[in-house]
């Protein structure tokens, strides 16, 4: 039984394939993804779901709560981690160019129950983010409604009716948030129609919210008190609270806004030229965004002293100190409602995606490997996904929900950074088009960045995460284990 745990999928079994090459796993006469997606595509599905929910929504909590102006040093630390991890990637989806992500590169080299695991973490990250980030749009949906539009929306239909409070939920005076259900049922809807269709949409949408950033910069910057950025470092009050240990506390909480170069992974089964294209749209958004949100942060601290930013719109909270900003205020929402819409469309693209090739291995139901036969998308995952995707975003806190998908982000990275490692040990013969340069050296640094950053979150919401691990070794055991096609092959 303990052999069979770690039984590894051949590599052979998702073998390089050119445009046009039918996905692996198809079988004769049935419907299957289509290979429509460029670099620049996949630069801008990078750029749609790692610019967004950082900029627009967690920014603010993070300096707030925890790191202070030093937030700017937090995203260099989560950047160095999603750089190290960022090469990895890279290596794995030139290599395997399938859907499945970090999953996929764990079948191959660390076997079928660590492969498994990798994939629930997956399920944690995509299916919490596309909430999380719908709790911030609905923020910033609401501000344009009541504040710009006049509009009055009623506030117990804007927030969770949970909260989490000294390590538990408490009951609120809320209903549900009813904007975040919106915006979650119309992208799936968008999502279950098509991969070109979206693809072609988040390239709009992130032309938009860049415009958006750039204005706030440039505008923003004349506004900038350096007094606000002292003390840099705020001294520490608390576990996780200002100082050093604060700084990497935020730093595991904004890594929620690199998740994005996982999300374009889980296109590679989409790509036309997954060999060279996967490459330049991993590494190339990374470096793109962590630029930009280094810079924000720089204004967004200077503008308004970090203690006032703890909202569900620090950029907005920031523009409404300055009058004079009125105008910029009103397209900075237009822009984020946009910007967080492309970041939810990325999410709901990939956890699908990710159940479809579980349960082309038969670790999941058949259903769930189910392709359109008009629109080629794992419509059957996308239903599922919506809903429980709405579910989640209209009840609840985004607090939480960030927390629990950096978690399970980090440990797909580490998971990725250990696995190039193992295989180029176990099959160093292998066609690599592109390789992690210092792979001794990168590899276990990305392993080591992640799993620290890891520990801060594990710390406060480990009964969380245990939870959620328990739930998913259950199914493994119940049905995958015994429904793997490695095992029936066996």
């Amino acid at each position: 039984m303990l052999k069979s745990l770690f039984r590894v999928k051949p590599v052979e079994a998702a073998p390089h394939v050119d445009a046009g090459e039918p996905v692996e796993g198809s079988l004769h006469g049935e419907a299957t993804l289509k290979r429509t997606l460029t670099a620049k595509h996949l630069v801008l599905l990078g750029m749609g779901a790692v610019i967004g929910a950082g900029i627009f929504v967690l920014t603010g909590q993070a300096a707030a709560n925890h790191a202070g102006p030093a937030i700017m040093l937090s995203f260099v630390l989560a950047g160095l981690a999603c750089a190290f991890a960022g090469l990895c990637y890279a290596e794995f989806s030139a290599l395997l160019p399938v859907s499945g992500s970090a999953y996929s590169y764990s079948y191959a080299t660390l076997g079928e129950f660590v492969a498994w695991f990798i994939g629930w973490c997956l399920v944690l990250e995509y299916l919490f983010a596309s909430s999380t980030v719908a709790v911030g749009w609905s923020g910033y949906f609401v501000s344009f409604l009541t504040t710009t539009l006049g509009i009055p929306f009623p506030a117990e239909l804007a927030s969770a009716p949970l909260a989490w409070v000294d390590g538990g939920f408490v009951r609120t005076a809320n209903m549900f948030n009813l904007p975040a259900v919106m915006i979650v049922a119309a992208v799936s809807g968008l999502c279950y129609v098509g991969i070109t269709q979206s693809a072609f949409i988040n390239g709009i949408v992130v032309a938009i919210k860049t415009a958006v950033i750039a204005a706030f910069l440039g505008f923003g910057f004349f506004y900038v008190d350096p007094a606000n950025w002292t003390p840099f470092i705020p001294e520490n009050v608390g576990p996780g609270q200002f100082g050093m240990d604060g700084v990497f506390r935020a730093a595991t909480i904004v890594f929620f806004a690199y998740i994005g170069f996982d999300a374009v992974s889980t296109a590679a089964g989409e790509a036309k030229n997954p060999q060279r294209d996967m490459p330049i749209g991993i590494l190339g958004s990374l470096a793109i965004c962590t630029v930009i949100y280094i810079a924000v942060c720089a204004v967004l601290t200077g503008m308004l002293p970090y203690t006032e930013l703890n909202t569900a719109k620090p950029v907005v909270t920031a523009l409404e100190a300055y009058p004079n900003l009125a105008w910029l205020k009103t397209a900075v929402e237009i822009g984020a409602i946009a910007g967080l819409s492309s970041v939810i469309l990325v999410m709901l693209m990939a956890q699908p995606r990710i159940f479809y090739t579980m349960a082309r291995d038969g670790l999941l139901p058949k259903v769930f490997g189910k392709v359109h036969p008009k629109h080629h998308t794992p419509y059957i995952g996308t239903i599922v996904v919506g809903i429980a995707a709405c579910l989640l975003a209209g009840l609840m806190p985004l607090s939480v929900l960030g927390e629990l998908v950096s978690m399970g982000t980090l440990v797909a990275f580490a998971t990725v950074c250990l696995g190039v490692l193992v295989l180029r040990r176990t099959r160093p013969e292998l066609h690599r088009p592109f390789r992690v340069p210092m792979a001794t050296i990168i590899c276990p640094l990305g392993f080591l960045s992640c799993m620290f950053l890891f520990f801060q979150s594990f710390r406060e919401h480990w009964h969380l995460f245990v939870a959620w691990t328990i739930i998913g070794m259950a199914i493994y055991f119940l049905y995958g284990r015994r429904h793997s096609k490695l095992n029936v092959r066996a």
